[in-house]
């Protein structure tokens, strides 16, 4: 994955931070006499091709683009979807369809990261509440009126670092909440003291720069899928796996790891879900065209403490009334399902609010 196409240095950079990830796997497999099963599980592509006519026909036009784009609009500002779906939804169909409302934001804010959760009977979207003038984001949930529209969201929790990612679930007559949190350099376990405003560390489950990790349960473990930095490169390209007895922990690295170095599917795009036939289902995140490039759902085909193995990710058609077809993360709870898309928000409508916040 690399995370800046616009500077080759910085690509470069990616390309063999990655590259010394692969080489200590290699080592690791050698030592422990299993590089046959190592090779086999591997879906490894070459090219025969050289590097300057890829770069002159599809780099250099996709930068030109990029470069346009950014000269236009604000970099990032993602949208928040949901709509109530009876029956199969996007994770059984592979297709957005319609039926999709828009969570109103701001130019100076911008949600993504939706998690649905009901309590009670009642419906909630919990999501990541990014900040421009802060520079980072909060967690927020939307709750909603009486005539099934979104409410405006709320802070809940606010911590000196950048969130994101918020699963909430119940477990052990609690609710709990993993958010993303890789700029603090450990993930964190928070129990809600009042449901939904009011949340309080329980435990530091990982140390490290892990983005996205999406709990699971099966066969009667605890599992959590994520993403590892592992010291540089990018955040979004190389999967490790982690299994605990109970949820507090301790929480142990899968002997494989890292299972994946693939920039299409290592990423998680939201939490796992079973299908009506057993399948297990994981939205991952695409990132061939960079990071929000798009979302798959990949099949857990064996999960355990010897093997994890993925099936290839199916691209979601981004066909229907969602606006924003470049999404990256999908989750569902009952009829409540939620997406996000990037949004195209001009720079020159972003000035004029920061002016007339300064005026006022």
């Amino acid at each position: 994955m690399i995370d800046c196409r616009e500077a080759t240095s910085l690509g470069i950079e990616d390309i063999l931070a990655r590259a010394v990830t692969l080489l200590l796997s290699i080592v690791h497999a050698f030592a422990e006499d299993r590089l046959s099963s190592m090779a086999e599980a591997r879906d490894v592509r070459t090219s025969n091709g050289g590097f300057l006519a890829p770069y002159v026909t599809r780099a250099l036009p996709r930068l030109g683009r990029e470069a346009m784009r950014r000269a236009r609009f604000q970099h990032a500002h993602w949208r928040v979807g949901y709509r109530f779906q009876d029956g199969p939804g996007v994770a059984e169909t592979g297709r957005l369809g319609t039926g999709w409302r828009a969570l109103a934001d701001t130019a100076g804010r911008f949600y993504a990261d939706p998690f649905a959760f009901h309590w009670e009977g009642r419906p909630y979207i919990f999501v990541e509440d990014y900040i421009q003038d802060a520079g980072k984001a909060v967690i927020s949930v939307a709750q909603f009126s009486n005539d099934g529209s979104a409410q405006t969201p709320q802070v809940v929790l606010d911590e000196l670092h950048h969130l994101s990612y918020p699963q909430v679930f119940e477990r052990d007559g609690a609710i709990w909440m993993l958010p993303e949190a890789s700029a603090s350099g450990r993930l964190t376990l928070y129990r809600a003291s009042r449901f939904p405003d009011s949340w309080r560390p329980a435990a530091v489950l990982l140390e490290g720069e892990i983005s996205d990790a999406t709990l699971f349960e099966h066969d009667g473990s605890m599992w959590l899928f994520a993403t590892a930095r592992d010291g540089f490169g990018s955040t979004s390209d190389t999967l490790v796996v982690f299994q605990a007895t109970c949820l507090l922990g301790p929480w142990r690295p899968h002997r494989l790891n890292p299972i994946l170095i693939d920039r299409r599917r290592a990423r998680p795009g939201g939490a796992c879900h079973k299908d009506a036939g057993g399948r297990i289902l994981l939205p991952v995140q695409d990132g061939t065209l960079g990071y929000g490039g798009g979302l798959g759902i990949a099949q857990l085909l064996a999960l355990d403490g010897e093997t994890v193995l993925f099936g290839a990710p199916r691209a979601i058609v981004t066909d229907g009334d969602w606006p924003h077809p470049r999404i990256h993360t999908l989750n569902r709870s009952g009829p409540l399902e939620v997406i996000d898309g990037i949004a195209l928000m001009p720079k020159p409508l972003l000035m004029k609010c920061k002016m007339a916040s300064i005026l006022r």
